[in-house]
């Protein structure tokens, strides 16, 4: 996969996230999406929260890099994520992931395939380099957003019965 190739693929993958969001919190009952996969885990809702978290950071990443910064600090999602409240709207929340991605999906329009070789020293990680963490930004976005997924599905993996055994590998397990 060439350096090109990456960007176009990481912009498509982003771009498509937003959607798939919007989506879920315009169509499915918010006690759906409040519910985590079980005791201990990210509901879908907690998992919208932290993207829109993460896309903050790693805006705030991006334009470190391109500035030439030596460094940038770790994130810790547990300690420094924002908390969802009883009056958090999953469609505003939503709204809010969509406004923030545009604005990462035009910054990164502005990436050249020479970008991606500069590094930056990560505060957890050690020396990083831009094309990483694009690699990265897509994963992460795909696995909150498979994440999520995961935890719609349990209540009805879990009333299914005998088809129960089809879903092994998606059922919620106490790690």
């Amino acid at each position: 996969m060439s350096m090109n190739d990456i960007l176009q693929w990481t912009q498509t993958v982003l771009s498509t996230t937003p959607t798939r969001w919007q989506n879920l919190t315009q169509t499915l009952p918010a006690e759906l999406l409040s519910q985590p996969a079980m005791p201990g885990h990210w509901s879908a809702l907690e998992c919208l929260q932290h993207l829109v978290d993460a896309e903050r950071v790693l805006q705030f990443r991006l334009q470190a890099f391109l500035e030439g910064h030596e460094s940038f600090p770790a994130f810790n999602p547990d300690s420094e994520g924002s908390q969802l409240t009883d009056r958090t709207s999953s469609q505003d929340l939503a709204a809010e992931y969509s406004r923030l991605r545009a604005q990462s999906l035009q910054a990164l329009a502005k990436i050249a395939a020479d970008d991606l070789s500069r590094t930056a020293r990560h505060q957890e990680l050690g020396m990083v380099t831009l094309g990483e963490m694009v690699h990265e930004w897509a994963a992460h976005d795909l696995n909150h957003t498979v994440q999520a997924e995961r935890a719609l599905m349990q209540p009805f993996i879990r009333g299914c019965g005998p088809w129960q055994r089809y879903f092994t590998e998606h059922m919620a397990k106490a790690e």
